[in-house]
Protein backbone atom coordinates (compact mmCIF):
# COMPACT_ATOMS: atom_id res chain seq x y z
CA UNK A 1 0.00 0.00 0.00
CA UNK A 2 1.42 3.32 -0.97
CA UNK A 3 1.50 5.46 2.28
CA UNK A 4 -0.27 9.18 1.57
CA UNK A 5 1.14 12.17 0.60
CA UNK A 6 1.85 13.92 3.61
CA UNK A 7 1.52 17.43 1.50
CA UNK A 8 -1.47 16.78 -0.50
CA UNK A 9 -2.17 18.83 -3.61
CA UNK A 10 -5.18 21.53 -3.65
CA UNK A 11 -8.04 20.01 -5.63
CA UNK A 12 -7.18 21.00 -9.38
CA UNK A 13 -9.75 23.50 -10.53
CA UNK A 14 -10.14 25.68 -13.73
CA UNK A 15 -8.10 29.02 -13.67
CA UNK A 16 -9.42 31.88 -12.17
CA UNK A 17 -8.17 35.53 -12.44
CA UNK A 18 -7.29 37.21 -9.26
CA UNK A 19 -8.03 40.57 -9.58
CA UNK A 20 -7.43 42.08 -6.23
CA UNK A 21 -4.25 42.17 -3.99
CA UNK A 22 -3.91 38.72 -2.07
CA UNK A 23 -0.76 37.08 0.34
CA UNK A 24 0.60 33.98 -1.20
CA UNK A 25 0.56 32.80 2.56
CA UNK A 26 -0.91 32.43 5.59
CA UNK A 27 -0.23 32.89 9.20
CA UNK A 28 1.62 29.17 9.18
CA UNK A 29 2.97 29.78 6.46
CA UNK A 30 1.28 27.37 3.56
CA UNK A 31 -0.45 28.24 0.64
CA UNK A 32 -3.21 30.34 1.14
CA UNK A 33 -5.73 29.28 -1.19
CA UNK A 34 -6.98 32.46 -2.19
CA UNK A 35 -3.84 32.73 -4.45
CA UNK A 36 -4.29 30.08 -6.67
CA UNK A 37 -4.97 31.56 -9.95
CA UNK A 38 -3.43 33.95 -12.40
CA UNK A 39 -3.17 37.95 -12.97
CA UNK A 40 -2.61 40.68 -14.96
CA UNK A 41 -0.44 42.79 -12.65
CA UNK A 42 1.98 41.55 -9.65
CA UNK A 43 -0.86 41.64 -7.17
CA UNK A 44 0.36 38.68 -4.91
CA UNK A 45 2.42 39.48 -1.37
CA UNK A 46 4.94 37.40 -1.03
CA UNK A 47 6.63 38.96 1.92
CA UNK A 48 6.14 35.76 3.78
CA UNK A 49 8.30 33.42 1.84
CA UNK A 50 11.91 33.48 3.59
CA UNK A 51 12.71 33.18 7.35
CA UNK A 52 11.95 30.16 9.54
CA UNK A 53 8.64 28.81 7.22
CA UNK A 54 9.67 25.92 4.76
CA UNK A 55 13.57 26.78 5.47
CA UNK A 56 15.35 25.38 2.92
CA UNK A 57 12.65 24.94 0.34
CA UNK A 58 12.57 28.86 0.05
CA UNK A 59 13.41 30.25 -3.46
CA UNK A 60 13.63 33.76 -4.39
CA UNK A 61 14.91 35.31 -7.55
CA UNK A 62 14.67 37.82 -10.09
CA UNK A 63 16.54 37.17 -13.42
CA UNK A 64 15.95 39.73 -16.47
CA UNK A 65 17.42 38.76 -19.56
CA UNK A 66 17.47 42.00 -22.65
CA UNK A 67 17.95 41.27 -26.29
CA UNK A 68 19.50 44.10 -28.04
CA UNK A 69 19.65 43.74 -32.43
CA UNK A 70 24.26 43.00 -31.26
CA UNK A 71 23.99 41.59 -27.81
CA UNK A 72 22.52 39.73 -25.08
CA UNK A 73 22.55 40.37 -21.31
CA UNK A 74 21.16 39.03 -18.53
CA UNK A 75 21.45 39.07 -15.03
CA UNK A 76 20.51 36.55 -11.94
CA UNK A 77 19.70 37.40 -8.26
CA UNK A 78 18.79 34.67 -5.88
CA UNK A 79 18.30 33.00 -2.43
CA UNK A 80 17.91 28.95 -2.13
CA UNK A 81 18.05 29.54 1.79
CA UNK A 82 21.15 27.67 2.16
CA UNK A 83 23.24 29.30 -0.79
CA UNK A 84 22.77 32.69 -2.77
CA UNK A 85 23.44 32.14 -6.77
CA UNK A 86 24.02 34.45 -9.13
CA UNK A 87 24.90 35.49 -12.58
CA UNK A 88 25.76 38.26 -14.81
CA UNK A 89 26.32 37.10 -18.45
CA UNK A 90 27.18 39.48 -21.85
CA UNK A 91 26.74 38.10 -24.99
CA UNK A 92 27.49 39.29 -28.75
CA UNK A 93 26.07 38.13 -31.10
CA UNK A 94 27.68 38.67 -34.58
CA UNK A 95 31.01 37.16 -32.98
CA UNK A 96 29.57 34.73 -30.35
CA UNK A 97 31.91 35.79 -27.72
CA UNK A 98 30.49 36.09 -24.08
CA UNK A 99 31.30 37.56 -20.70
CA UNK A 100 30.36 35.98 -18.05
CA UNK A 101 30.74 35.41 -13.79
CA UNK A 102 28.44 33.40 -11.93
CA UNK A 103 28.70 32.90 -7.85
CA UNK A 104 27.66 30.55 -5.20
CA UNK A 105 27.82 31.79 -1.82
CA UNK A 106 27.27 29.59 1.01
CA UNK A 107 25.56 30.48 3.09
CA UNK A 108 23.32 32.72 1.82
CA UNK A 109 24.74 36.56 2.20
CA UNK A 110 25.82 39.87 0.62
CA UNK A 111 22.32 40.22 -1.13
CA UNK A 112 19.28 41.76 -0.90
CA UNK A 113 15.76 40.94 -2.72
CA UNK A 114 12.78 42.62 -1.65
CA UNK A 115 9.76 40.74 -0.26
CA UNK A 116 7.29 41.41 -3.02
CA UNK A 117 8.19 42.69 -6.55
CA UNK A 118 9.00 46.63 -6.51
CA UNK A 119 9.18 46.24 -3.36
CA UNK A 120 12.74 47.94 -3.15
CA UNK A 121 16.03 47.55 -4.76
CA UNK A 122 17.78 44.08 -5.28
CA UNK A 123 21.15 43.62 -4.81
CA UNK A 124 24.10 40.99 -5.36
CA UNK A 125 27.80 41.08 -4.37
CA UNK A 126 30.58 38.83 -4.81
CA UNK A 127 33.52 38.08 -5.70
CA UNK A 128 34.09 39.94 -9.30
CA UNK A 129 30.44 40.49 -9.79
CA UNK A 130 27.77 43.26 -8.36
CA UNK A 131 24.24 43.63 -9.65
CA UNK A 132 21.45 46.06 -8.58
CA UNK A 133 17.93 46.20 -9.63
CA UNK A 134 16.37 49.07 -8.87
CA UNK A 135 12.36 49.83 -9.87
CA UNK A 136 11.23 53.57 -9.94
CA UNK A 137 7.91 55.45 -9.88
CA UNK A 138 5.40 52.87 -9.73
CA UNK A 139 6.80 50.12 -10.86
CA UNK A 140 7.07 51.02 -14.81
CA UNK A 141 10.51 51.61 -15.19
CA UNK A 142 13.62 49.79 -13.81
CA UNK A 143 17.06 50.32 -13.71
CA UNK A 144 19.27 46.57 -14.49
CA UNK A 145 23.04 48.07 -13.60
CA UNK A 146 25.89 44.71 -13.34
CA UNK A 147 29.12 44.58 -13.63
CA UNK A 148 31.91 42.08 -13.85
CA UNK A 149 35.62 41.76 -15.28
CA UNK A 150 35.50 43.42 -18.80
CA UNK A 151 32.09 43.92 -19.14
CA UNK A 152 28.85 45.96 -17.58
CA UNK A 153 25.40 47.04 -18.66
CA UNK A 154 23.34 50.19 -17.18
CA UNK A 155 20.04 49.34 -18.96
CA UNK A 156 16.18 50.99 -18.50
CA UNK A 157 13.25 49.14 -19.03
CA UNK A 158 10.04 50.57 -19.44
CA UNK A 159 6.65 49.17 -18.99
CA UNK A 160 3.65 50.78 -21.42
CA UNK A 161 0.87 52.13 -19.90
CA UNK A 162 -1.97 49.41 -19.48
CA UNK A 163 0.72 46.38 -20.80
CA UNK A 164 -0.18 43.42 -18.89
CA UNK A 165 2.25 41.10 -17.52
CA UNK A 166 1.77 37.13 -16.53
CA UNK A 167 1.43 36.68 -12.85
CA UNK A 168 0.87 32.66 -11.68
CA UNK A 169 0.51 31.01 -8.49
CA UNK A 170 1.38 26.86 -8.87
CA UNK A 171 0.03 24.59 -6.46
CA UNK A 172 1.98 22.19 -5.77
CA UNK A 173 0.86 21.08 -2.23
CA UNK A 174 -0.23 22.82 0.62
CA UNK A 175 3.40 23.44 1.51
CA UNK A 176 4.85 23.59 -1.82
CA UNK A 177 3.65 26.37 -4.48
CA UNK A 178 5.17 29.06 -6.64
CA UNK A 179 4.47 32.75 -7.31
CA UNK A 180 5.90 33.62 -11.00
CA UNK A 181 5.55 36.78 -12.90
CA UNK A 182 6.75 36.62 -16.46
CA UNK A 183 6.61 40.61 -17.66
CA UNK A 184 7.61 39.87 -21.16
CA UNK A 185 7.67 43.04 -24.68
CA UNK A 186 9.79 45.35 -22.33
CA UNK A 187 11.00 47.83 -24.18
CA UNK A 188 14.67 48.68 -23.21
CA UNK A 189 17.46 51.34 -24.05
CA UNK A 190 21.15 51.89 -22.18
CA UNK A 191 24.38 50.80 -22.77
CA UNK A 192 26.27 48.07 -23.03
CA UNK A 193 30.05 47.69 -22.47
CA UNK A 194 33.09 44.95 -23.32
CA UNK A 195 36.29 45.79 -22.75
CA UNK A 196 36.11 49.40 -22.93
CA UNK A 197 33.86 49.62 -25.70
CA UNK A 198 30.42 51.00 -24.91
CA UNK A 199 27.38 50.19 -26.90
CA UNK A 200 24.01 51.17 -27.26
CA UNK A 201 20.70 49.50 -26.61
CA UNK A 202 18.95 50.85 -29.37
CA UNK A 203 15.10 51.17 -29.96
CA UNK A 204 13.78 47.48 -31.06
CA UNK A 205 15.53 45.85 -27.87
CA UNK A 206 13.19 43.72 -25.64
CA UNK A 207 13.35 42.70 -22.03
CA UNK A 208 11.54 39.86 -19.85
CA UNK A 209 11.64 39.63 -16.36
CA UNK A 210 11.32 36.40 -14.34
CA UNK A 211 10.11 37.06 -10.76
CA UNK A 212 9.97 33.96 -8.74
CA UNK A 213 8.65 33.54 -5.04
CA UNK A 214 7.99 30.38 -3.27
CA UNK A 215 8.76 27.01 -1.88
CA UNK A 216 9.88 24.56 -4.46
CA UNK A 217 10.64 20.65 -4.39
CA UNK A 218 13.91 19.26 -4.33
CA UNK A 219 14.07 17.64 -8.16
CA UNK A 220 12.49 19.72 -10.84
CA UNK A 221 12.54 19.87 -14.59
CA UNK A 222 10.90 22.62 -16.60
CA UNK A 223 10.98 24.56 -20.23
CA UNK A 224 10.53 27.99 -20.93
CA UNK A 225 10.11 30.01 -23.78
CA UNK A 226 9.63 33.74 -24.55
CA UNK A 227 9.78 36.31 -27.84
CA UNK A 228 8.92 39.86 -28.61
CA UNK A 229 8.82 41.76 -31.44
CA UNK A 230 6.22 43.69 -33.75
CA UNK A 231 3.07 42.64 -35.57
CA UNK A 232 2.89 44.39 -39.20
CA UNK A 233 0.04 46.82 -37.82
CA UNK A 234 2.47 48.17 -35.11
CA UNK A 235 1.25 46.78 -32.17
CA UNK A 236 3.62 44.76 -30.13
CA UNK A 237 3.43 41.13 -29.33
CA UNK A 238 4.88 39.01 -26.67
CA UNK A 239 5.30 35.09 -26.37
CA UNK A 240 5.38 33.66 -22.95
CA UNK A 241 5.33 29.68 -22.74
CA UNK A 242 6.60 26.99 -20.22
CA UNK A 243 6.37 23.18 -19.13
CA UNK A 244 6.68 20.17 -17.51
CA UNK A 245 6.92 22.17 -14.10
CA UNK A 246 3.39 22.99 -13.79
CA UNK A 247 1.71 19.72 -15.13
CA UNK A 248 -0.59 18.20 -13.03
CA UNK A 249 -1.44 21.49 -10.52
CA UNK A 250 -3.87 22.82 -12.77
CA UNK A 251 -1.92 25.94 -13.33
CA UNK A 252 -0.19 27.20 -16.88
CA UNK A 253 2.46 29.39 -17.62
CA UNK A 254 1.04 30.28 -20.68
CA UNK A 255 -0.14 33.34 -22.62
CA UNK A 256 0.46 35.42 -25.82
CA UNK A 257 -0.02 39.77 -24.96
CA UNK A 258 -0.88 41.63 -27.94
CA UNK A 259 -0.68 45.02 -27.74
CA UNK A 260 -0.39 44.95 -24.25
CA UNK A 261 -3.33 42.62 -23.74
CA UNK A 262 -2.82 39.55 -21.96
CA UNK A 263 -4.75 36.63 -23.37
CA UNK A 264 -3.81 33.26 -20.91
CA UNK A 265 -3.15 30.15 -22.64
CA UNK A 266 -4.85 27.82 -19.93
CA UNK A 267 -4.34 24.56 -21.45
CA UNK A 268 -0.98 22.86 -21.57
CA UNK A 269 0.99 23.09 -24.71
CA UNK A 270 3.23 20.59 -26.37
CA UNK A 271 6.99 20.87 -26.20
CA UNK A 272 8.56 19.21 -29.15
CA UNK A 273 12.54 19.60 -29.42
CA UNK A 274 15.79 17.26 -29.39
CA UNK A 275 17.96 18.17 -26.97
CA UNK A 276 21.06 15.95 -28.12
CA UNK A 277 20.80 18.64 -30.89
CA UNK A 278 19.32 22.17 -29.28
CA UNK A 279 20.14 23.93 -32.38
CA UNK A 280 17.46 22.40 -34.17
CA UNK A 281 13.84 23.90 -34.63
CA UNK A 282 11.56 23.17 -31.73
CA UNK A 283 8.03 23.50 -31.66
CA UNK A 284 5.54 25.04 -29.32
CA UNK A 285 1.72 24.36 -29.57
CA UNK A 286 -1.76 24.10 -27.88
CA UNK A 287 -4.24 26.56 -26.68
CA UNK A 288 -4.66 28.52 -30.13
CA UNK A 289 -0.80 28.70 -30.35
CA UNK A 290 1.51 27.08 -33.18
CA UNK A 291 4.84 28.18 -33.06
CA UNK A 292 8.40 27.32 -34.39
CA UNK A 293 11.72 28.25 -32.31
CA UNK A 294 14.79 28.76 -34.75
CA UNK A 295 17.76 28.93 -32.69
CA UNK A 296 21.79 30.34 -33.51
CA UNK A 297 22.78 30.12 -29.93
CA UNK A 298 22.82 27.41 -26.81
CA UNK A 299 23.76 28.87 -23.64
CA UNK A 300 24.89 25.74 -21.77
CA UNK A 301 25.27 25.67 -18.31
CA UNK A 302 25.73 22.97 -15.71
CA UNK A 303 26.85 23.03 -11.93
CA UNK A 304 27.15 19.72 -9.34
CA UNK A 305 28.07 20.85 -5.86
CA UNK A 306 26.70 17.05 -4.51
CA UNK A 307 23.34 17.87 -2.97
CA UNK A 308 23.14 21.11 -4.90
CA UNK A 309 23.02 20.56 -9.23
CA UNK A 310 21.22 22.33 -12.12
CA UNK A 311 21.30 21.63 -15.95
CA UNK A 312 20.36 24.09 -18.62
CA UNK A 313 20.00 24.63 -22.25
CA UNK A 314 19.14 27.96 -23.03
CA UNK A 315 18.87 28.67 -26.64
CA UNK A 316 18.23 32.02 -28.58
CA UNK A 317 16.39 32.26 -31.59
CA UNK A 318 13.62 33.87 -33.39
CA UNK A 319 9.56 32.44 -32.83
CA UNK A 320 7.24 32.43 -36.21
CA UNK A 321 4.07 30.85 -36.29
CA UNK A 322 0.37 32.22 -35.08
CA UNK A 323 -2.25 32.85 -32.28
CA UNK A 324 -5.85 31.68 -32.36
CA UNK A 325 -8.62 33.00 -29.65
CA UNK A 326 -11.70 33.99 -28.95
CA UNK A 327 -12.86 37.16 -27.46
CA UNK A 328 -16.33 38.51 -27.65
CA UNK A 329 -14.68 41.96 -26.19
CA UNK A 330 -12.24 42.08 -28.82
CA UNK A 331 -10.39 43.96 -25.97
CA UNK A 332 -6.85 44.18 -28.34
CA UNK A 333 -8.95 45.82 -31.08
CA UNK A 334 -8.93 42.87 -33.22
CA UNK A 335 -11.88 42.14 -35.48
CA UNK A 336 -12.99 38.83 -35.01
CA UNK A 337 -14.61 36.73 -37.84
CA UNK A 338 -18.15 35.74 -37.95
CA UNK A 339 -17.53 32.84 -35.60
CA UNK A 340 -16.29 35.53 -33.07
CA UNK A 341 -12.12 34.20 -33.48
CA UNK A 342 -9.15 36.48 -33.63
CA UNK A 343 -5.93 35.34 -34.98
CA UNK A 344 -2.69 37.37 -35.47
CA UNK A 345 0.63 35.76 -37.29
CA UNK A 346 4.11 36.83 -36.13
CA UNK A 347 7.70 36.00 -37.32
CA UNK A 348 10.85 36.89 -36.12
CA UNK A 349 10.15 37.59 -32.94
CA UNK A 350 13.23 37.41 -30.79
CA UNK A 351 13.84 35.91 -27.93
CA UNK A 352 14.64 31.98 -26.10
CA UNK A 353 13.62 28.50 -25.28
CA UNK A 354 15.20 26.13 -22.57
CA UNK A 355 15.58 23.06 -21.16
CA UNK A 356 16.26 23.27 -17.22
CA UNK A 357 16.86 20.20 -14.48
CA UNK A 358 17.37 21.50 -11.16
CA UNK A 359 18.03 19.46 -7.88
CA UNK A 360 18.00 22.54 -5.17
Amino acid sequence: MTAPDPFPAPAVTPERELTAPVSLTLPNGRLNPAAVGFARSPLVDTSGIGGRHGWGRNKRWEYWNVITPTHIVALTISSLDYAAVHEVWVFERASERSWGRGATVIPSRDMVLPGSLGGGIAIAHAKDLAITVTPTGDGGVWRLHAAIPDASFDITVTRPAHHDCLAVVVPWSTRRFQYTVKDVALPASGTITTEGVRHDVPAGSWAVLDHGRGRWPYDVAWNWGAGAGVLPDGRSIGLQVGGRWTDGTGATENAVIVGGVLHKISTPVRWSYDLAAPLRPWRVTGGGLDATFTPFYDKRSAMNLGILSSRTDQCFGEWTGTFTWTDADAADGDAPDAAGTHEVAFAGLIGFAEDVHNRW
